[in-house]
């Protein structure tokens, strides 16, 4: 009987062919434009990964005379071979991106990546021109970006093609996953905020939004102290040593703090009128990886650091970005959890569409 189906009455797909093989999928086709953002965030890799790459094997391009490089040993050559491989993973991302295989990869393994790398370059991408525009204007110099002393550190042409390569890389990059993430889980953050529905988890997600805001308030305090010219809790070298460059990276620290705090509590309250759901995700996403990622990374800095005494991070700067850390991954952790329900919402949805399809009388289906 299955013989006589016609097509598009739910013969099996090898059968609707008239062949007996199954129908051929479309050809994946990536489009000149993110072919062209793929070449760029791979080229953008280059600078930083050939600096390390010279470093690792014994040059000393870049580093003046008496930098704390060059004292760096095993530690230094180790903590450089980790970074190359963390950038050579941006590779990784741009090809599956925008190939076929990128498609079937779990989502977790892809989002996580990128999430990383977002908090990683956030800060970089935002902090590094403000403090060439602050210099511009007459601002104090100093080293960019979470550099705080005056001492012999990187020729200043390192910064300026390091840093450049990574606002390139985060564009591209970034540009890149939006498209995917749009074409894979669009339907996850349309509409409005005020239209979504409540679930039996959502008082527990408020839960967690409030304990997540409310861990926010110790480091948002830290860096606005910091940021306004206090010295409380910085270490003697580096409350020394504070320039333009420092005042805008705390005040930068400042801004995700707020980002992710307004964002996981729009998400959680959803008290907002016409509001898009995108902007708090956004905000969400932003937030909790510069929160997260970057703290994390000034904390395992500072817990390699050597050196004097008065250049090593206080108790509480350390308590500071552990807390940091601790928000950013109940944010993100929500976020999570958020777009679970949304998805297994939508699959629910799109199975009750097609029960009356598979429950219809046989005959009707052969007729």
């Amino acid at each position: 009987m299955r013989a006589n189906l016609p097509a598009g009455t739910g013969a099996p797909p090898e059968e609707r062919t008239g062949t007996g093989a199954p129908p051929e999928e479309p050809p994946y086709r990536v489009g000149r434009a993110r072919s062209v953002l793929r070449v760029v965030a791979i080229a953008s890799c280059v600078p930083y990964v050939g600096l390390k790459t010279a470093w690792m094997v014994g040059s000393r391009l870049g580093i003046p005379d008496g930098s704390p490089l060059l004292d760096g040993g095993t530690a230094l050559a180790v903590a450089n071979g980790a970074t190359v491989l963390m950038d050579g993973a941006v590779v990784v991302l741009a090809l599956l991106l925008t190939r076929p295989w990128g498609l079937r990869v779990p989502a977790w393994l892809l989002v996580l990546p990128v999430w990383v790398a977002s908090g990683l370059l956030l800060p970089i991408m935002t902090a590094y021109p403000v403090q060439l525009l602050v210099r511009l204007l007459g601002g104090g110099g100093g080293r960019p970006v979470g550099e705080g002393s005056s001492e012999p550190f990187l020729d200043p042409w390192v910064f300026g093609v390091v840093y450049g390569g990574f606002i390139v890389q985060g564009l591209a990059l970034g540009t890149l996953f939006a498209l995917y993430a749009r074409e894979r889980w669009g339907r996850l953050w349309r509409g409005r905020l005020r239209d979504l529905p409540e679930t039996p988890t959502s008082p527990a997600l408020r839960v967690t939004a409030v304990a997540a805001a409310s861990a926010t308030v110790v480091p948002g305090v830290t860096h606005l102290l910091w940021a306004t010219g206090s010295t409380a809790g910085l270490e003697a070298g580096r409350a020394a040593d504070r320039t333009s460059d420092f005042y805008v990276l705390e005040a930068v620290s400042l801004l995700f703090v707020v980002v992710a705090a307004v964002g996981v509590l729009l998400l959680a309250f959803r008290r907002t009128g016409r509001l898009s759901l995108r902007l708090p995700l956004v905000l969400a996403w932003c937030g909790s990886a510069q929160m997260a990622c970057w703290g994390g990374w000034l904390s395992l800095a500072g817990l390699m650091g050597a050196g004097e005494a008065a250049d090593r991070p206080t108790a509480a700067t350390m308590v500071t970005y552990a807390v940091q850390m601790l928000a950013g991954a109940l944010v993100v952790t929500l976020g999570a959890y958020f777009f679970a329900e949304r998805s297994a919402f939508f699959a629910e949805r799109s199975a009750a569409r097609s029960v009356p399809a598979r429950d219809a009388p046989h005959e009707s289906r052969v007729a």
